[in-house]
Protein backbone atom coordinates (compact mmCIF):
# COMPACT_ATOMS: atom_id res chain seq x y z
CA UNK A 1 0.00 0.00 0.00
CA UNK A 2 1.96 3.52 -0.65
CA UNK A 3 1.42 5.94 1.86
CA UNK A 4 -0.90 8.23 0.13
CA UNK A 5 -3.47 5.21 0.22
CA UNK A 6 -3.28 4.66 4.04
CA UNK A 7 -5.96 5.99 5.93
CA UNK A 8 -5.46 8.63 7.95
CA UNK A 9 -4.66 8.27 12.00
CA UNK A 10 -8.10 7.78 14.07
CA UNK A 11 -7.77 11.16 15.41
CA UNK A 12 -7.97 13.08 12.10
CA UNK A 13 -10.33 11.21 11.28
CA UNK A 14 -12.28 12.05 14.51
CA UNK A 15 -11.27 15.81 14.27
CA UNK A 16 -13.24 15.69 10.81
CA UNK A 17 -16.27 13.78 11.67
CA UNK A 18 -16.42 16.22 15.04
CA UNK A 19 -16.30 19.26 12.29
CA UNK A 20 -18.87 17.91 10.33
CA UNK A 21 -21.18 17.58 13.45
CA UNK A 22 -20.58 20.74 13.46
CA UNK A 23 -21.61 22.35 10.14
CA UNK A 24 -24.61 19.82 10.24
CA UNK A 25 -25.70 21.38 14.05
CA UNK A 26 -25.05 24.87 11.95
CA UNK A 27 -27.08 24.27 8.93
CA UNK A 28 -29.93 22.98 11.19
CA UNK A 29 -29.83 26.27 12.97
CA UNK A 30 -30.13 28.34 9.97
CA UNK A 31 -32.17 25.71 8.27
CA UNK A 32 -35.18 25.52 11.10
CA UNK A 33 -35.25 29.17 11.67
CA UNK A 34 -35.70 29.37 7.41
CA UNK A 35 -38.41 27.37 7.38
CA UNK A 36 -39.88 28.36 10.56
CA UNK A 37 -39.85 31.45 9.58
CA UNK A 38 -41.38 31.20 5.91
CA UNK A 39 -44.57 28.87 8.02
CA UNK A 40 -44.89 32.01 10.12
CA UNK A 41 -45.67 34.46 7.22
CA UNK A 42 -47.13 32.28 4.13
CA UNK A 43 -50.79 32.44 4.92
CA UNK A 44 -50.29 36.26 5.00
CA UNK A 45 -53.66 36.41 2.51
CA UNK A 46 -55.37 34.09 4.85
CA UNK A 47 -54.88 37.12 7.03
CA UNK A 48 -55.54 39.96 4.25
CA UNK A 49 -58.23 38.41 3.38
CA UNK A 50 -59.73 38.57 6.31
CA UNK A 51 -58.83 42.63 6.49
CA UNK A 52 -60.45 43.64 2.81
CA UNK A 53 -62.51 42.00 -0.31
CA UNK A 54 -62.90 42.20 -3.92
CA UNK A 55 -60.95 43.79 -5.83
CA UNK A 56 -58.95 45.94 -3.29
CA UNK A 57 -58.01 42.28 -1.50
CA UNK A 58 -56.45 41.08 -5.08
CA UNK A 59 -55.00 44.60 -5.77
CA UNK A 60 -53.52 44.50 -2.27
CA UNK A 61 -52.06 40.78 -2.73
CA UNK A 62 -50.23 41.35 -6.11
CA UNK A 63 -48.44 44.58 -4.33
CA UNK A 64 -47.24 43.02 -1.45
CA UNK A 65 -45.85 39.82 -3.31
CA UNK A 66 -44.72 42.37 -6.01
CA UNK A 67 -42.89 44.56 -3.39
CA UNK A 68 -41.56 41.27 -1.45
CA UNK A 69 -39.57 39.57 -4.96
CA UNK A 70 -38.65 42.79 -6.28
CA UNK A 71 -37.23 43.08 -2.96
CA UNK A 72 -35.37 39.87 -2.55
CA UNK A 73 -34.11 40.40 -5.80
CA UNK A 74 -32.28 44.12 -5.27
CA UNK A 75 -30.74 42.26 -2.16
CA UNK A 76 -29.96 39.12 -4.17
CA UNK A 77 -28.47 41.43 -7.02
CA UNK A 78 -26.92 43.78 -4.78
CA UNK A 79 -24.68 42.20 -2.39
CA UNK A 80 -25.03 38.38 -3.76
CA UNK A 81 -25.44 37.61 -6.98
CA UNK A 82 -24.95 33.78 -6.54
CA UNK A 83 -27.53 33.30 -4.42
CA UNK A 84 -30.00 33.67 -6.93
CA UNK A 85 -31.83 30.83 -7.64
CA UNK A 86 -31.84 27.51 -5.95
CA UNK A 87 -27.97 27.63 -4.96
CA UNK A 88 -27.21 23.37 -5.88
CA UNK A 89 -24.95 24.38 -9.24
CA UNK A 90 -22.72 26.87 -6.94
CA UNK A 91 -22.39 24.32 -4.71
CA UNK A 92 -21.21 21.41 -7.36
CA UNK A 93 -19.39 24.23 -8.78
CA UNK A 94 -17.34 24.81 -5.89
CA UNK A 95 -17.03 21.19 -4.75
CA UNK A 96 -15.54 20.74 -8.17
CA UNK A 97 -12.69 23.79 -7.50
CA UNK A 98 -14.81 25.95 -10.21
CA UNK A 99 -16.92 28.25 -8.49
CA UNK A 100 -16.31 30.20 -5.46
CA UNK A 101 -18.74 29.98 -2.44
CA UNK A 102 -18.67 33.75 -0.83
CA UNK A 103 -20.21 32.22 2.42
CA UNK A 104 -20.21 35.76 4.52
CA UNK A 105 -22.55 37.05 2.22
CA UNK A 106 -24.59 34.24 0.74
CA UNK A 107 -25.28 32.80 4.14
CA UNK A 108 -27.43 36.21 5.53
CA UNK A 109 -28.50 37.14 1.57
CA UNK A 110 -29.96 33.33 1.36
CA UNK A 111 -31.72 33.66 4.50
CA UNK A 112 -33.56 36.84 4.56
CA UNK A 113 -33.92 37.21 0.21
CA UNK A 114 -35.09 33.62 0.98
CA UNK A 115 -37.65 34.29 3.27
CA UNK A 116 -39.20 36.85 1.32
CA UNK A 117 -39.37 35.26 -1.75
CA UNK A 118 -40.86 32.05 -0.48
CA UNK A 119 -43.29 33.49 2.06
CA UNK A 120 -44.68 35.68 -0.81
CA UNK A 121 -46.08 33.21 -1.98
CA UNK A 122 -43.31 32.66 -5.29
CA UNK A 123 -43.50 28.89 -6.24
CA UNK A 124 -40.23 27.77 -5.16
CA UNK A 125 -38.50 25.35 -3.04
CA UNK A 126 -37.17 25.77 0.60
CA UNK A 127 -34.47 23.17 0.07
CA UNK A 128 -32.13 25.23 -2.32
CA UNK A 129 -31.50 27.92 -0.17
CA UNK A 130 -31.36 25.41 2.61
CA UNK A 131 -28.99 23.46 0.97
CA UNK A 132 -26.63 26.83 -0.19
CA UNK A 133 -26.97 27.89 3.70
CA UNK A 134 -25.37 24.50 4.86
CA UNK A 135 -22.11 24.57 1.94
CA UNK A 136 -21.84 28.46 3.67
CA UNK A 137 -21.84 26.96 7.11
CA UNK A 138 -19.29 24.25 6.10
CA UNK A 139 -17.20 27.21 4.46
CA UNK A 140 -17.50 29.15 7.29
CA UNK A 141 -16.40 25.99 10.16
CA UNK A 142 -13.78 25.29 7.62
CA UNK A 143 -12.00 28.80 8.47
CA UNK A 144 -12.75 28.67 11.93
CA UNK A 145 -10.60 24.97 12.18
CA UNK A 146 -8.35 25.82 9.36
CA UNK A 147 -9.18 22.47 7.11
CA UNK A 148 -7.61 22.06 4.42
CA UNK A 149 -8.60 22.18 0.70
CA UNK A 150 -10.02 18.91 0.42
CA UNK A 151 -10.91 18.58 4.00
CA UNK A 152 -13.12 21.79 3.16
CA UNK A 153 -14.38 20.28 -0.07
CA UNK A 154 -15.69 17.27 1.95
CA UNK A 155 -17.04 19.32 4.40
CA UNK A 156 -18.87 21.51 1.51
CA UNK A 157 -20.54 18.80 0.36
CA UNK A 158 -21.62 17.45 3.98
CA UNK A 159 -23.29 20.81 4.79
CA UNK A 160 -25.24 21.15 1.29
CA UNK A 161 -26.57 17.11 2.79
CA UNK A 162 -27.35 18.82 5.84
CA UNK A 163 -29.63 21.44 3.51
CA UNK A 164 -31.23 19.26 1.93
CA UNK A 165 -32.19 16.64 5.20
CA UNK A 166 -33.38 19.91 7.31
CA UNK A 167 -35.32 20.49 4.13
CA UNK A 168 -37.17 17.60 4.05
CA UNK A 169 -36.38 15.94 7.17
CA UNK A 170 -34.85 13.55 5.18
CA UNK A 171 -31.21 12.20 6.39
CA UNK A 172 -30.78 9.52 4.67
CA UNK A 173 -32.00 11.16 0.64
CA UNK A 174 -29.76 13.98 2.19
CA UNK A 175 -26.55 10.96 2.37
CA UNK A 176 -27.88 9.71 -1.10
CA UNK A 177 -27.88 13.31 -2.85
CA UNK A 178 -24.36 13.76 -2.31
CA UNK A 179 -23.14 10.55 -3.49
CA UNK A 180 -25.52 10.31 -6.55
CA UNK A 181 -26.10 13.55 -7.43
CA UNK A 182 -21.94 15.59 -6.39
CA UNK A 183 -20.30 11.84 -8.00
CA UNK A 184 -18.52 13.43 -10.15
CA UNK A 185 -17.36 16.30 -7.75
CA UNK A 186 -17.24 14.90 -4.47
CA UNK A 187 -13.53 13.78 -2.81
CA UNK A 188 -14.97 9.78 -2.03
CA UNK A 189 -13.57 8.56 1.15
CA UNK A 190 -14.28 6.61 3.78
CA UNK A 191 -13.89 9.14 6.59
CA UNK A 192 -15.04 11.94 4.10
CA UNK A 193 -18.57 9.53 3.52
CA UNK A 194 -18.50 9.44 7.43
CA UNK A 195 -18.67 13.10 7.54
CA UNK A 196 -21.57 13.20 5.24
CA UNK A 197 -23.49 10.69 7.50
CA UNK A 198 -22.52 13.14 10.71
CA UNK A 199 -24.09 16.22 8.95
CA UNK A 200 -26.78 14.98 7.91
CA UNK A 201 -27.68 13.37 11.37
CA UNK A 202 -27.18 16.75 13.54
CA UNK A 203 -28.66 18.95 10.99
CA UNK A 204 -32.03 16.45 11.20
CA UNK A 205 -32.20 16.16 14.66
CA UNK A 206 -31.35 20.50 15.24
CA UNK A 207 -33.83 20.78 12.46
CA UNK A 208 -36.32 18.45 14.38
CA UNK A 209 -35.75 20.68 17.99
CA UNK A 210 -36.67 23.72 15.95
CA UNK A 211 -39.83 22.84 13.85
CA UNK A 212 -40.74 19.18 14.87
CA UNK A 213 -40.25 15.55 13.72
CA UNK A 214 -42.92 14.63 11.68
CA UNK A 215 -43.28 13.36 7.55
CA UNK A 216 -43.49 16.32 5.97
CA UNK A 217 -46.42 14.47 3.45
CA UNK A 218 -48.43 12.43 5.84
CA UNK A 219 -50.47 11.44 2.64
CA UNK A 220 -52.89 7.85 2.68
CA UNK A 221 -52.41 5.55 0.13
CA UNK A 222 -52.32 1.92 0.21
CA UNK A 223 -49.78 -0.95 -1.09
CA UNK A 224 -49.45 -1.63 -4.43
CA UNK A 225 -50.00 -5.10 -6.00
CA UNK A 226 -47.22 -6.81 -8.62
CA UNK A 227 -49.75 -6.79 -11.42
CA UNK A 228 -49.70 -2.86 -10.92
CA UNK A 229 -46.60 -2.62 -12.10
CA UNK A 230 -47.01 -2.01 -16.03
CA UNK A 231 -49.40 0.94 -14.77
CA UNK A 232 -46.70 2.63 -13.01
CA UNK A 233 -44.09 2.05 -15.78
CA UNK A 234 -46.22 3.73 -18.05
CA UNK A 235 -46.64 6.49 -15.51
CA UNK A 236 -42.77 6.90 -15.44
CA UNK A 237 -42.60 6.75 -19.51
CA UNK A 238 -45.10 9.90 -19.36
CA UNK A 239 -42.88 11.70 -16.46
CA UNK A 240 -39.77 11.00 -18.47
CA UNK A 241 -41.45 13.31 -21.14
CA UNK A 242 -42.55 15.99 -18.67
CA UNK A 243 -39.32 15.94 -16.93
CA UNK A 244 -37.28 16.85 -19.75
CA UNK A 245 -39.86 19.51 -21.08
CA UNK A 246 -39.76 20.96 -17.58
CA UNK A 247 -35.88 21.65 -17.86
CA UNK A 248 -36.29 23.30 -21.10
CA UNK A 249 -38.41 25.32 -19.62
CA UNK A 250 -36.52 26.60 -17.17
CA UNK A 251 -33.89 27.14 -19.52
CA UNK A 252 -35.97 28.80 -21.79
CA UNK A 253 -37.33 31.03 -19.07
CA UNK A 254 -34.26 32.07 -17.66
CA UNK A 255 -33.11 32.91 -21.18
CA UNK A 256 -36.12 35.94 -21.50
CA UNK A 257 -35.80 36.81 -18.30
CA UNK A 258 -31.90 37.49 -18.76
CA UNK A 259 -33.44 39.78 -21.83
CA UNK A 260 -35.40 41.41 -19.50
CA UNK A 261 -32.85 41.69 -16.59
CA UNK A 262 -30.50 43.76 -19.38
CA UNK A 263 -32.48 46.07 -20.36
CA UNK A 264 -35.38 46.86 -17.93
CA UNK A 265 -33.37 45.06 -14.57
CA UNK A 266 -36.71 44.60 -12.31
CA UNK A 267 -39.35 44.76 -14.83
CA UNK A 268 -39.63 41.10 -15.45
CA UNK A 269 -39.29 40.92 -11.55
CA UNK A 270 -42.01 43.33 -10.91
CA UNK A 271 -44.60 41.20 -13.42
CA UNK A 272 -43.97 37.86 -11.56
CA UNK A 273 -45.02 39.43 -8.34
CA UNK A 274 -47.83 40.71 -9.63
CA UNK A 275 -48.99 37.77 -11.32
CA UNK A 276 -48.55 35.49 -8.14
CA UNK A 277 -49.81 37.65 -5.77
CA UNK A 278 -53.29 37.94 -7.69
CA UNK A 279 -53.13 34.25 -8.22
CA UNK A 280 -52.85 33.46 -4.24
CA UNK A 281 -55.94 35.18 -3.90
CA UNK A 282 -58.18 34.39 -7.24
CA UNK A 283 -56.81 30.19 -7.93
CA UNK A 284 -54.38 29.52 -4.72
CA UNK A 285 -53.13 26.24 -5.58
CA UNK A 286 -51.25 27.40 -8.67
CA UNK A 287 -49.03 29.67 -6.16
CA UNK A 288 -46.60 29.00 -3.29
CA UNK A 289 -44.16 26.29 -3.09
CA UNK A 290 -46.90 23.54 -3.04
CA UNK A 291 -45.82 21.77 0.08
CA UNK A 292 -49.74 22.33 1.17
CA UNK A 293 -51.29 21.94 -2.60
CA UNK A 294 -50.28 18.79 -2.72
CA UNK A 295 -51.83 17.67 1.31
CA UNK A 296 -54.57 19.66 -0.13
CA UNK A 297 -55.38 18.19 -3.63
CA UNK A 298 -54.37 14.58 -2.01
CA UNK A 299 -57.61 14.93 0.29
CA UNK A 300 -59.91 16.92 -1.82
CA UNK A 301 -59.43 14.98 -4.84
CA UNK A 302 -60.40 17.11 -7.74
CA UNK A 303 -61.86 15.38 -11.46
CA UNK A 304 -58.77 14.61 -13.59
CA UNK A 305 -59.40 17.71 -16.14
CA UNK A 306 -58.92 20.00 -13.00
CA UNK A 307 -56.00 18.41 -12.20
CA UNK A 308 -54.20 18.91 -15.77
CA UNK A 309 -55.35 22.10 -15.84
CA UNK A 310 -53.29 22.97 -12.62
CA UNK A 311 -50.35 20.83 -14.06
CA UNK A 312 -50.09 22.84 -16.73
CA UNK A 313 -50.64 26.18 -14.16
CA UNK A 314 -47.93 25.39 -12.47
CA UNK A 315 -45.30 24.38 -14.89
CA UNK A 316 -45.76 27.53 -15.73
CA UNK A 317 -45.90 29.27 -12.71
CA UNK A 318 -42.80 27.16 -11.45
CA UNK A 319 -40.54 28.13 -14.42
CA UNK A 320 -41.58 31.61 -14.65
CA UNK A 321 -40.78 32.27 -10.67
CA UNK A 322 -37.47 30.41 -11.08
CA UNK A 323 -36.23 32.85 -13.45
CA UNK A 324 -36.93 36.05 -11.26
CA UNK A 325 -33.57 35.12 -9.82
CA UNK A 326 -34.29 35.06 -6.29
CA UNK A 327 -33.48 32.43 -3.48
CA UNK A 328 -35.55 29.23 -4.39
CA UNK A 329 -35.62 25.86 -4.88
CA UNK A 330 -37.30 23.57 -7.26
CA UNK A 331 -37.62 20.49 -5.27
CA UNK A 332 -41.21 21.52 -4.06
CA UNK A 333 -42.80 22.75 -7.25
CA UNK A 334 -41.50 19.22 -8.61
CA UNK A 335 -42.93 17.58 -6.44
CA UNK A 336 -46.22 19.35 -6.33
CA UNK A 337 -46.53 19.11 -10.35
CA UNK A 338 -46.10 15.45 -10.20
CA UNK A 339 -48.60 15.08 -7.77
CA UNK A 340 -51.11 16.53 -10.44
CA UNK A 341 -49.99 14.38 -12.79
CA UNK A 342 -49.88 11.36 -10.82
CA UNK A 343 -53.24 11.96 -9.75
CA UNK A 344 -55.13 12.95 -12.92
CA UNK A 345 -53.35 9.84 -14.32
CA UNK A 346 -54.44 7.54 -11.15
CA UNK A 347 -58.36 8.53 -11.76
CA UNK A 348 -57.90 7.85 -15.84
CA UNK A 349 -56.60 4.75 -14.91
CA UNK A 350 -59.77 3.84 -12.13
CA UNK A 351 -62.30 5.05 -15.60
CA UNK A 352 -60.63 2.52 -17.51
CA UNK A 353 -60.30 0.06 -14.99
CA UNK A 354 -62.06 0.21 -11.73
CA UNK A 355 -62.28 -3.14 -11.15
CA UNK A 356 -58.86 -4.17 -11.57
CA UNK A 357 -57.43 -1.41 -9.67
CA UNK A 358 -59.73 -1.66 -6.97
CA UNK A 359 -58.98 -5.33 -6.99
CA UNK A 360 -55.02 -4.96 -6.22
CA UNK A 361 -55.71 -1.72 -3.67
CA UNK A 362 -54.26 0.95 -5.49
CA UNK A 363 -55.40 3.93 -5.25
CA UNK A 364 -55.04 7.28 -7.09
CA UNK A 365 -53.24 8.80 -4.57
CA UNK A 366 -50.22 5.84 -5.18
CA UNK A 367 -49.79 7.08 -8.73
CA UNK A 368 -49.14 10.73 -6.79
CA UNK A 369 -46.36 9.73 -4.35
CA UNK A 370 -45.16 7.47 -6.94
CA UNK A 371 -44.92 10.32 -9.76
CA UNK A 372 -42.99 12.81 -7.32
CA UNK A 373 -39.88 10.20 -7.11
CA UNK A 374 -40.76 9.38 -11.09
CA UNK A 375 -40.53 13.40 -12.48
CA UNK A 376 -37.65 14.06 -9.39
CA UNK A 377 -35.61 11.05 -11.32
CA UNK A 378 -36.63 12.83 -14.79
CA UNK A 379 -35.20 16.54 -14.27
CA UNK A 380 -32.70 15.76 -11.75
CA UNK A 381 -31.45 12.69 -13.09
CA UNK A 382 -30.87 11.08 -9.32
CA UNK A 383 -33.22 7.87 -9.29
CA UNK A 384 -32.00 6.97 -5.96
CA UNK A 385 -32.43 10.18 -4.32
CA UNK A 386 -35.77 10.61 -5.41
CA UNK A 387 -37.39 7.45 -4.07
CA UNK A 388 -35.65 7.57 -1.27
CA UNK A 389 -36.43 11.51 -0.47
CA UNK A 390 -40.31 10.78 -1.32
CA UNK A 391 -40.13 7.41 1.15
CA UNK A 392 -38.59 9.65 4.01
CA UNK A 393 -41.42 12.55 3.13
CA UNK A 394 -44.30 10.22 3.15
CA UNK A 395 -43.48 6.92 5.01
CA UNK A 396 -44.97 5.05 2.34
CA UNK A 397 -42.58 2.32 2.04
CA UNK A 398 -45.07 -0.48 0.59
CA UNK A 399 -44.19 1.54 -2.80
CA UNK A 400 -40.89 0.89 -3.23
CA UNK A 401 -41.42 -1.25 -6.66
CA UNK A 402 -43.71 0.67 -7.86
CA UNK A 403 -41.50 3.58 -7.56
CA UNK A 404 -38.32 1.77 -8.60
CA UNK A 405 -40.20 0.97 -11.59
CA UNK A 406 -41.26 4.06 -12.20
CA UNK A 407 -38.06 5.91 -11.87
CA UNK A 408 -36.75 3.53 -14.10
CA UNK A 409 -38.72 4.24 -17.19
CA UNK A 410 -38.78 7.86 -15.99
CA UNK A 411 -34.66 7.84 -16.00
CA UNK A 412 -34.17 5.78 -19.19
CA UNK A 413 -37.15 8.01 -21.08
CA UNK A 414 -35.80 11.41 -20.40
CA UNK A 415 -32.39 10.37 -21.10
CA UNK A 416 -33.32 9.09 -24.92
CA UNK A 417 -35.30 12.50 -25.32
CA UNK A 418 -32.21 14.04 -24.91
CA UNK A 419 -32.80 15.33 -21.36
CA UNK A 420 -30.14 16.13 -19.49
CA UNK A 421 -29.68 16.76 -15.53
CA UNK A 422 -30.85 20.47 -15.01
CA UNK A 423 -28.14 21.44 -12.45
CA UNK A 424 -25.58 20.46 -14.32
CA UNK A 425 -26.90 22.39 -17.44
CA UNK A 426 -27.36 25.44 -14.66
CA UNK A 427 -23.70 25.80 -13.88
CA UNK A 428 -22.96 25.19 -17.56
CA UNK A 429 -24.63 28.30 -18.54
CA UNK A 430 -23.45 30.07 -15.17
CA UNK A 431 -19.78 29.38 -16.40
CA UNK A 432 -20.55 30.41 -19.68
CA UNK A 433 -21.76 34.04 -18.78
CA UNK A 434 -18.80 34.26 -16.86
CA UNK A 435 -17.03 32.97 -19.49
CA UNK A 436 -15.07 30.30 -17.84
CA UNK A 437 -14.85 26.85 -18.31
CA UNK A 438 -13.71 23.93 -15.60
CA UNK A 439 -10.46 23.63 -17.18
CA UNK A 440 -9.97 27.48 -17.06
CA UNK A 441 -7.25 28.52 -14.25
CA UNK A 442 -8.99 32.04 -14.31
CA UNK A 443 -11.61 30.58 -12.78
CA UNK A 444 -10.93 31.10 -8.58
CA UNK A 445 -12.53 28.00 -6.65
CA UNK A 446 -11.91 26.08 -3.75
CA UNK A 447 -9.15 23.97 -5.89
CA UNK A 448 -7.16 27.49 -5.64
CA UNK A 449 -7.31 28.01 -2.36
CA UNK A 450 -3.89 27.34 -0.30
CA UNK A 451 -4.23 24.12 1.74
CA UNK A 452 -3.96 24.52 5.31
CA UNK A 453 -3.12 22.50 7.97
CA UNK A 454 -5.56 20.24 9.84
CA UNK A 455 -4.00 20.27 13.44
Amino acid sequence: MKPADQPAPPWQQARFVAVALIVGALTGVFGGLFHLAIDRIIDWPAWLAGHTGGWRLIAASAAITMAATVFAVFITRRFAPEASGSGVPEIEGAIAGIRHVHWERVLPVKFVAGIAAIGSGLVLGREGPTIHMGGSAALAASEMFRMRDVDRRALLAAGAGAGLACAFNAPMAAVLFVIEETRKQFPYSFRNYMGVFAAAITGTAVTQMISGARPDLPLSAGPADLASLPAFAVLGILLGAVGVLFNRCILAMLDIAAVWQKHVPYVWPALVGLLVGALLILAPRTATGGEQVISHIAVLTPSAGVLLILAVARLFTSVVCYSVGTPGGIFAPILSLATCIGLAFGLFAQMVFPEVLSGIGVTPVSFAIVAMAALFSATVHAPAVGVVLVLELTTHYALVLPMLTACLAASLVAQWLGGRPIYGQMLERALARAGRGPGNDSEIGLAAAPDRAAN
